[in-house]
C-alpha cells in the first residue's frame, strides 16, 4: 500500500515538471533563457573544481611526524589492510 502511494506520488510530481518546464520553455527566448542558466551553472562548476585548493596537506605526505600518535596510528593501520585481503583472498 506505501509503495503504491509513493509510486503514484513520483509519477504525479513527475509528470506535473514536465508539463512546467514543456509549457515553460515553448516559446524561444524562454528556451534562450534556460540554455543560458545551464551554460553559466556549467561554467562556475568547472571553474570552482579547478580552483577548489588540495585538502591534504602536501608537506606532510610521505613524511608523518613522529610525535603525532594519531597519524601514525593511521598510517600504520592502512599498511595492515592490504596485507590481510591478500591474504584472506589466497586461502
Amino acid at each position: 500500500m506505501m509503495r503504491q502511494k509513493t509510486l503514484i506520488s513520483s509519477l504525479a510530481i513527475s509528470t506535473v515538471g514536465v508539463g512546467i518546464t514543456s509549457y515553460l520553455l515553448k516559446d524561444k527566448s524562454s528556451r534562450e533563457k534556460a540554455k543560458g542558466l545551464v551554460r553559466s551553472a556549467k561554467m562556475k562548476i568547472t571553474s570552482f573544481s579547478r580552483k577548489k585548493p588540495s585538502s591534504v596537506p602536501i608537506e606532510k605526505a610521505g613524511n608523518p611526524d613522529p610525535q603525532d600518535i594519531e597519524e601514525n596510528r593511521m598510517v600504520a593501520e592502512g599498511s595492515v589492510y592490504p596485507v590481510q585481503y591478500y591474504n584472506q583472498n589466497q586461502q
